[in-house]
C-alpha cells in the first residue's frame, strides 16, 4: 500500500488486509484496489460523482454499487445539524421525520438503470452506443467511471471509456486476469486472477464492497 494510505487512512489499511485474509487469492489486487479508493476518493472531495456500468451480472454489481454509495452500508450516516435545521425550517411538522429517515450519500448512477434510454438508443441509434452517451450526458471532468466486464471486451463498456476519456473523466475497471481491451483504457484496472467468468464474478463483490465500506469510513466516519 501506499505511503498516504499507511500513515492517514488506516480503515482503509485494515479493510484491505480484512479482504485478502478472507480472498487470499485477491492479494495480487490489493495495489490497484487501493488506487482505486483514492481516485474515488479524490473525485468525492471535489465534488464529482460515479458512473456504474456493467452487462449481465455485472449489470447488478452496477445498481448494487450504486446503492451501497448512495445510502448507509455500515453505517447509519446521519445528517448535519445545519441540515436538520434546515429541513424544519421548510417544514415544522414533517421536518424532523425527514431528518430522521434520510442519510448521507455519495452521488452515483447506476447507467444499467434506464430502461427507457436504453431501450430507445438500442431501437433508435445503437445498442452498443447507450453507456457512452449517458457518460457524454453525465459525465463532467473529474468524475468516475467504475466499469465491470469480466472479458474486457464488451463493446458498450470499451465505448462508455472512450467517451469518458474524451471528457477527463477518470476511468476504474474491475475485470478478469487478462483485462482484454478495457486496461489500456482505464486509469486503474482491477484485474481479478479467474477467467471463468463466475469465478471472476464472484471476486468482483468483495473488492467492490472494500471499495464502498473504505469510502463510507472516508466520508462518514462518525
Amino acid at each position: 500500500m501506499s505511503e498516504h494510505a499507511g500513515s492517514g487512512s488506516g480503515h482503509a489499511r485494515a479493510t484491505l488486509e480484512r479482504l485478502v485474509d478472507r480472498y487470499p487469492e485477491l492479494a495480487s489486487c490489493v495495489g490497484d484496489v487501493e488506487q482505486a479508493y483514492e481516485t474515488m476518493r479524490e473525485s468525492y472531495r471535489r465534488g464529482g460523482k460515479a458512473l456504474i456500468c456493467g452487462n449481465g451480472g455485472s449489470a447488478a454489481d452496477a445498481e448494487h454499487i450504486a446503492a451501497e454509495l448512495m445510502k448507509g452500508m455500515l453505517k447509519p450516516r446521519p445528517l448535519p445539524v445545519e441540515m436538520r435545521a434546515q429541513l424544519l425550517a421548510v417544514s415544522p411538522e414533517r421536518g424532523g421525520y425527514l431528518a430522521q429517515h434520510l442519510q448521507g450519500g455519495l452521488p452515483a448512477i447506476s447507467l444499467v438503470s434506464h430502461t427507457s434510454l436504453l431501450t430507445a438508443y438500442a431501437n433508435d441509434v445503437a445498442a452498443d452506443m447507450a453507456f457512452a452517451q449517458q457518460v457524454y450526458v453525465y459525465g463532467a471532468a473529474g468524475d468516475v467511471v467504475l466499469a465491470l466486464s469480466t472479458s474486457g471486451n464488451s463493446a458498450n463498456i470499451l465505448h462508455a471509456l472512450e467517451v469518458a476519456r474524451a471528457l477527463d473523466v477518470r476511468t476504474i475497471g474491475i475485470t478478469g486476469e487478462t483485462g482484454g481491451q478495457l486496461t489500456p483504457l482505464c486509469d486503474v484496472c482491477i484485474r481479478v486472477p479467474c477467467a471463468d467468468t463466475v469465478a471472476v464474478q464472484e471476486r468482483h463483490l468483495p473488492i467492490y464492497h472494500a471499495l464502498c465500506i473504505m469510502l463510507e469510513e472516508e466520508f462518514f466516519p462518525g
